[in-house]
């Protein structure tokens, strides 16, 4: 790995300077007030003698390819890999953070890669699809992404975003005509959830959500924890909401488990399968995650119920014709 304090930063899209040297970030909705010397809430976005930088842009702490159902997408490219890549640091502070070590921390080892490097890198891969932007929260990373994302377009290769959805209207804006696919993380469906667990607001990542499935393939992961944002209740107001922007929106409940901050016991399995049953009544395409459920796993025509694609694991089998069920023939809405 590359010396840390050798890597270069570059100034930052979206702030504005403020009296004496104090700066705005306009990336987030947070719109961090930085002194000199100090960082926004990510802890990335640095403010130096008055001007707003960049500190990881460029700086991987992991890659390596992945099935597409990883991040998870499940009805964009079925059984494709892809390229995934990821930094340090994030705008959120989820006391259940599964992925904290990169995430929660900015003392974390990183190689610096050109952007033109890791484009290459990508192309070169055997089966690869495109570039994730993953593991840790890549709006932050927000200047290496654009210019990732418009090298990779240029040669032919699909983007995708795991993000929380944490992000401000004109860098959405701008970034979004290079996205081809995201997943993003709708952590509950409560104000108070995000507020006192998350240190963000659920209102700002509804509108990236509704913006984002305008112009590229949305899919949706909720983390499910106990007694904290796996009531029947809330899990039909999420399942209401987004079938009032898309029905065939893909949505996926996940299991919790222990990390980080939060020592809650792991969710039942019967709590998912509770909630996927609550969550089909209003959408076409629901998941369960981290545990072994063949049902929860398939993809399933909405019209006659037979399966589209079946998942054992990461190993795939599509039995699509033409965008549509071999059994019927109605549409299933899958990106391929």
């Amino acid at each position: 790995m590359q010396d840390a304090g050798k890597m270069p930063i570059k100034e930052a899209m979206f702030y504005e300077k403020e009296e004496g040297e104090l700066v705005r970030c306009l990336l987030c909705p947070h719109r961090c007030a930085i002194s000199p010397g100090r960082s926004g809430a990510c802890r990335v976005r640095k403010n130096v003698k008055g001007v707003l930088y960049s500190t990881n842009y460029g700086r991987i702490s992991s890659l390596g390819m992945d099935p597409i159902e990883k991040k998870p997408l499940y009805n964009f490219y079925p059984g494709s890999l892809i390229f995934s890549v990821g930094s340090f640091g994030c705008n959120f502070r989820c006391k259940f953070c599964q992925n904290w070590q990169i995430a929660q921390v900015t003392e974390v080892p990183t190689e610096y890669v050109p952007a033109e490097r890791l484009v290459k890198i990508a192309k070169s891969q055997p089966g690869n699809i495109g570039i994730a932007y993953t593991y840790n929260e890549p709006s932050i990373w927000y200047e290496y992404v654009i210019e990732c994302a418009r090298l990779a377009k240029k040669e032919g290769l699909k983007n995708v975003l795991v993000t929380n959805g944490f992000i401000e209207m004109e860098p959405l804006e701008q970034l979004l005509p290079y996205v081809d696919a995201m997943n993003i993380d709708v952590k509950a469906y409560t104000e108070d959830f995000y507020r006192d667990l998350t240190l963000g607001n659920l209102s700002a990542v509804k509108r990236t959500v509704e913006r984002a499935q305008k112009t590229c393939h949305v899919e949706i992961t909720t983390l499910l924890i106990p007694g904290l944002n796996d009531k029947d209740e809330e899990i039909e107001a999420l399942a209401c909401w987004l079938s009032s922007i898309r029905r065939d929106i893909p949505l996926h409940l996940t299991r919790y488990f222990p990390n980080y901050k939060m020592d809650l016991p792991p969710t039942p399995v019967s709590t998912l399968k509770r909630a996927r049953a609550i969550a089909m009544r209003y959408l076409d395409y629901v998941y369960t995650g981290n545990i072994a459920d063949e049902e929860g796993s398939n993809t399933y025509c909405p019209r006659c119920g037979e399966v589209a694609i079946r998942r054992y694991g990461y190993r795939v089998q599509v039995e699509i014709r033409g965008g549509r069920c071999g059994k019927c023939g109605g549409e299933i809405s899958v990106v391929s």
